[in-house]
């Protein structure tokens, strides 16, 4: 990707009450200071209220999901009105809309009837809750981009699943990019070795099948080729890294400087790496190693991982043990 690709924020959608707009039941917001200020840098954000989109004023009556937790419906709690149907049919509408804004990903608001990704309150005929539903604009979303990545502003001061969301965007950002200079398989193929350790980090099985299918690039039909690799590309971004999963890169990034390091730096780096294993070092420490390798023997296959510069360095999603 060219520097000014680079430089480009990436377009993402949002629940707007966590950008601090005034838009929840009680006339309040929920606004959220690392999604505005410290994402923000990089992000320009789409909003979306789905109840003041579909015309309901604010303040307004509180809803709930009553029924089945599968199929639940949206009602008011203190009247009863049913507006599943309303709700519905605008969110199809506002998906379809929402294909024109090229996003690469999504952050839901937690627990909400409308933006729920998971765990919404779902109230039984006793009014006895359960938390299995799902809103119902976040399950049009979902269903509608189906491997687009999404979270919730709640799961995202998890520092794992936050990672992977950004990292996650970022790699859509890029993937766009490539898109939009039309589906050359020579991008593709660019694209693809740049981001070999970073899928491995994800899942060993997808990154092996997703290089089986960039070998097959010349015999391939390229709107078939390049929606298959979209396909496993985003499969692979929903698996989580585990700490194993990282060591057996760093294991394998170490592999091509077995003609560069001497015996201590070798050692070193090893003992870099059962640290970070053990949780007494953050996977920081030992990538920070393997950048000072890189540039000290001027590896150039490693130079162009992504998994070594997923997202900026500010951000510090590495930094947590």
């Amino acid at each position: 990707m060219d520097v000014e690709q680079e430089k480009k924020k990436i377009r993402i959608g949002i629940s707007a009450c966590l950008l601090g707009e005034p838009v929840r039941y009680d006339g309040g917001h929920k606004l959220d200071r690392f999604i505005v200020d410290t994402l923000g840098e990089y992000v320009d954000y789409v909003p979306v209220c789905p109840e003041v989109e579909l015309g309901l004023p604010t303040p307004r009556e509180t809803l709930r999901l009553v029924g089945d937790p599968l199929a639940p419906r949206l009602v008011f709690s203190k009247s009863g009105e049913d507006i599943t149907e309303a709700m519905n049919n605008w969110a199809r509408q506002r998906v379809r809309e929402l294909e024109k804004e090229q996003l690469c990903g999504f952050i839901f608001k937690s627990r909400s009837p409308s933006s729920g990704m998971e765990r919404v309150k779902v109230y039984d005929r006793h009014g006895n809750p359960r938390n299995k539903g799902v809103g119902l604009f976040a399950q049009a979303f979902m269903d509608h981009f189906p491997l687009l990545p999404t979270e919730e502003d709640g799961r995202l001061h998890d520092p794992g699943l936050r990672e992977n969301f950004i990292e996650s965007i970022f790699v859509m950002r890029r993937w766009r990019s490539v898109l939009d200079r039309g589906t050359k398989r020579g991008d593709l193929v660019d694209f693809h070795s740049r981001h070999k350790l970073l899928l491995m980090g994800h899942s060993v099985d997808l990154y092996r099948e997703t290089g089986r299918l960039v070998a097959r690039a010349g015999d391939m039909n390229r709107e078939e080729l390049f929606q298959k690799y979209q396909n496993l590309l985003l499969q692979a971004l929903q698996i989580l890294p585990t700490v194993a999963k990282h060591v057996n890169v760093l294991h394998h990034m170490l592999g091509y400087f077995k003609k560069n390091l001497d015996a201590d730096e070798k050692e070193e780096m090893l003992e870099l790496i059962e640290h970070y294993r053990q949780g007494h070092f953050p996977l920081i420490v030992p990538v920070t190693m393997i950048n000072h390798f890189v540039r000290k023997y001027e590896e150039p296959y490693l130079r162009d991982q992504f998994y070594l510069k997923p997202h900026p360095l500010e951000l510090q999603l590495r930094n947590h043990a």
